[in-house]
């Protein structure tokens, strides 16, 4: 069982411990050479963190508490600046690169409101896939089959592996086409993609300036909602949970339930009757511009475009040292034109607003985060066609909030002991504290039964 903020900060405050000794249980989980820790994480801030730690101890002391994550370990994905090192996002290629002057703005949040900075998780290379293998550091295991060997999903592998082990409270990833909840559904947790304008990029290695955003992978949506909160400056008051009697869902008919296997067909299915059961007004709709997307993004989309305007000068140095199934994706941008660019951002713009206009009348989308379970490692890395076939599923329904430049949450809904499903709650531009407020309800549905 993952904790939440809630319950360590509870046992921080009743005296039950100390941010030393959650620091040190973390530190000891990531260390372990049975776990996955030389896996989840590419660096560790032992002393750092203790230190920390010490410090937010001293401070709880004196009756100062910065936050509801003061003193709790808090791991972050390895494309954020940390000042005095060179941000390698899962990669090799940028070894001897100069350092980063100053922290990314959200690591900056973190530590102003108490985080113990515990470490920088691994990714996928330049955060290019959602399935989280990485030939550079290695794949952490999903938590789930391990004997099997499950990819974690990507691009935030280490961000959901370090929480799910208890490595840490919960991690800050990326999300440019699912890679926050991705991850959060295969690995059984809690993850949330906010509008993208609501988090500052400031430090943040990009991959696509279009439809990058920053967001948290925890154990419950409360957690996310205070990180949200801590991560964008949000000072009001958190969202309130919305009762799902009355609540208008829809979910969407073209291509989001297309190719769900089994397992993740009957708990989708459940989950909804759940909701309906409990006074929820779902309704199955066409969203057409669905399946227009793939022809839209058929010459790369915004992620070759301006990945490969961020990468063209790093290739030319160092390509032979990025992962193969990375960088030719990148390497598609280069055959864009400008004319091709400016297609897109008016594509785009008709998209999202026929979209929008469809959903107006509803509360959210809810749909399955991904359509099929967690595949073994061993299938997708031997093989370039399993790999970009199950990339392309499994990034298939995020990526659709991406590019409407939404928000949305992944739950899990799976009933204990199966496979991880996710639950995506999604909708418009600006609608986060909404998604989050009908998390909160449907969360509490699923957890009681």
């Amino acid at each position: 069982m993952v904790s939440t903020l809630n319950d360590l900060t509870s046992a921080l405050r009743e005296g039950r411990s100390t941010s030393v000794a959650l620091t040190e249980a973390a530190l000891a989980r990531a260390q372990d050479p049975a776990g996955e820790g030389a896996r989840a994480f590419t660096k560790l801030y032992a002393d750092s963190a203790l230190a920390q730690a010490r410090a937010s101890d001293t401070l709880r002391a004196a009756g100062i508490v910065r936050s509801a994550i003061e003193g709790l370990p808090i791991s972050i994905k390895d494309l954020f600046d940390i000042a005095g090192e060179t941000t390698m996002a899962g990669s090799v290629a940028r070894e001897g690169e100069p350092a980063a002057e100053a922290n990314a703005e959200v690591v900056q949040r973190l530590i102003a409101a108490g985080a113990v900075i515990i470490g920088r998780t691994n990714m996928t290379e330049f955060a290019y896939s959602g399935l989280g293998i990485n030939p550079h550091y290695g794949t952490p295991l999903n938590p789930y089959d391990r004997a099997t060997g499950r990819i974690p999903g990507g691009s935030s592998s280490g961000a959901a592996v370090s929480v799910a082990d208890g490595m840490a409270v919960a991690g800050i990833g990326s999300d440019t086409g699912g890679s926050v909840r991705i991850p959060a559904a295969l690995c059984g947790l809690t993850g949330f993609k906010p509008s993208a304008w609501r988090v500052s990029m400031q430090g943040v290695l990009p991959l696509s300036a279009n439809l990058d955003s920053i967001g948290p992978i925890a154990a419950s949506v409360r957690c996310c909602a205070e990180l949200d909160a801590i991560l964008s400056g949000d000072a009001g008051p958190l969202p309130q949970a919305l009762p799902v009697r009355g609540l208008r869902l829809a979910i969407p008919t073209t291509l989001a339930l297309d190719a769900m296997d089994k397992h993740v067909s009957d708990t989708f299915a459940a989950a909804v009757q759940r909701l309906e059961d409990a006074g929820a007004l779902i309704d199955r709709i066409e969203i057409p511009e669905f399946a227009e997307l793939a022809a839209i993004n058929s010459k790369g989309g915004f992620t070759a475009a301006e990945a490969w305007a961020w990468h063209r000068d790093l290739i030319a140095r160092a390509g032979k040292r990025y992962d193969p199934r990375v960088v030719s994706r990148i390497m598609r941008g280069q055959d864009m034109t400008a004319a091709d660019y400016i297609e897109l951002l008016d594509a785009r713009e008709a998209w999202v607003a026929a979209v929008d206009h469809r959903i107006a009348g509803y509360d959210a989308l809810i749909m399955p985060t991904t359509p099929i379970v967690a595949p073994p490692v061993a299938d997708l890395q031997g093989s370039d066609e399993a790999y970009y076939a199950a990339n392309g599923l499994i990034l298939r329904n995020p990526t659709l909030i991406n590019f409407l430049d939404g928000c949305a949450l992944s739950l899990p809904c799976h009933a204990a002991g199966t496979a991880p499903v996710g639950l995506m709650i999604a909708a418009s531009n600006g609608a986060d504290r909404r998604v989050l407020g009908i998390g909160l309800s449907v969360e509490d549905l699923f957890v009681a039964r």
